[in-house]
């Protein structure tokens, strides 16, 4: 018997009119929104000015997508190019399908395009958006509920998935729910990333590198439990053997990146230090270093001082006494 489960939505897509709304789409909107949102406010306690996250994602928004819809196209072309199929569905990308390291991979190289016009360091950048890129997966992965795809092996347990379509091949039935499961991940991912940033002050894309490995971590257990058709090398399925060399690439990066260039960067944004609306730890301790030196000066500037007119009072008394006594022997 079926004594609880998690749902699937009849539909994923709600009509207003002619206007499709889809529940996938609006996944991927709110994730962005949330991603730039976290990532600005980050950015501007690195000393960074406000807006500059927002432009810079005018870039990296578009390249991810497009980055993302490549690999998920690549990595299962059969679903569109194979006999039977229509090669137009690839341009659908409302329909579900987008591989997180091809997103990422392309989405890196429109930031890089949208820091190097403003002048920042593409790492610094990285690390102030790693929480919120993070927690925008953990909201886009709802997506694949609305679709009902991506699920895992047959399970009775209380938190299964049901899955209700019969299209592409599925099969009505319960399942591992592992949209859910990278969903969790990747919330805690993102307060991890948080934490250790805080913690230790990390710099020069570390923050970024952590989460790229905490991530392939939960990614690998997470493609084993699912069934969808996926390309497997010596046994194991391709994104398996993905997140296993990006990884490694990740780990690889922190070791070095910390013997090569400890600590974190000081100024993030140098516009934001010309205009004088930066707030880097670098101006604090600058300032904490100038206040003795003030205090030297103002004692040195005490020392100097000439002498009040009541202090010289007593002076101008006793050379008016002489003066009349010198009078007085005279006459």
């Amino acid at each position: 018997m079926e004594f609880a489960y998690i749902p699937s939505p009849s539909q994923g897509v709600l009509h207003l009119g002619p206007i499709p709304l889809r529940g996938y789409a609006f996944c991927i909107i709110i994730g962005v929104f949330v991603a730039v949102w976290l990532g600005n406010k980050r950015w501007i306690a690195r000393g960074g000015l406000p807006g500059t996250t927002a432009d810079i994602a005018v870039w990296a928004v578009p390249f991810g997508l497009v980055g993302g819809r490549l690999y998920h196209v690549i990595t299962d072309y059969e679903l569109y190019f194979s006999e039977g199929r229509d090669w137009v569905d690839a341009f659908k990308i409302w329909e579900g399908g987008l591989g997180i390291w091809g997103a990422i991979a392309l989405g890196a190289v429109g930031a890089w395009i949208g820091c190097r016009r403003r002048g920042i360091p593409l790492p610094a950048w990285a690390d102030a958006l790693a929480p919120g890129i993070v927690f925008a997966q953990a909201i886009g992965r709802w997506g694949n509920w609305f679709n009902q795809e991506l699920y895992g092996k047959e399970t009775d347990l209380p938190w299964a998935l049901k899955i209700t379509s019969s299209t592409d091949g599925r099969v009505p039935g319960l399942y591992h729910p592992t949209f859910l499961y990278e969903s969790l991940w990747c919330v805690g991912v993102g307060f991890l990333v948080i934490w250790a940033d805080r913690r230790f002050k990390l710099g020069h894309g570390r923050a970024f590198a952590l989460y790229v490995a905490a991530y392939c971590v939960g990614r690998f257990w997470i493609e084993y439990l699912r069934v969808d058709e996926a390309h497997h090398v010596l046994g194991m399925r391709l994104n398996n053997w993905t997140a296993i060399v990006v990884f490694l690439l990740a780990v690889v990066y922190l070791v070095l990146s910390a013997r090569m260039r400890p600590g974190r960067e000081e100024v993030v944004e140098p516009a934001a230090v010309a205009s004088g609306e930066g707030d880097s730890e670098g101006d604090a301790v600058d300032l904490d270093k100038a206040e003795p030196a003030d205090t030297e000066s103002a004692e040195s500037a005490d020392a100097e001082a000439p002498e009040s007119d009541e202090d010289a009072e007593p002076s101008e008394s006793k050379e008016s006494a002489a003066d009349e006594a010198e009078s007085a022997k005279k006459s």
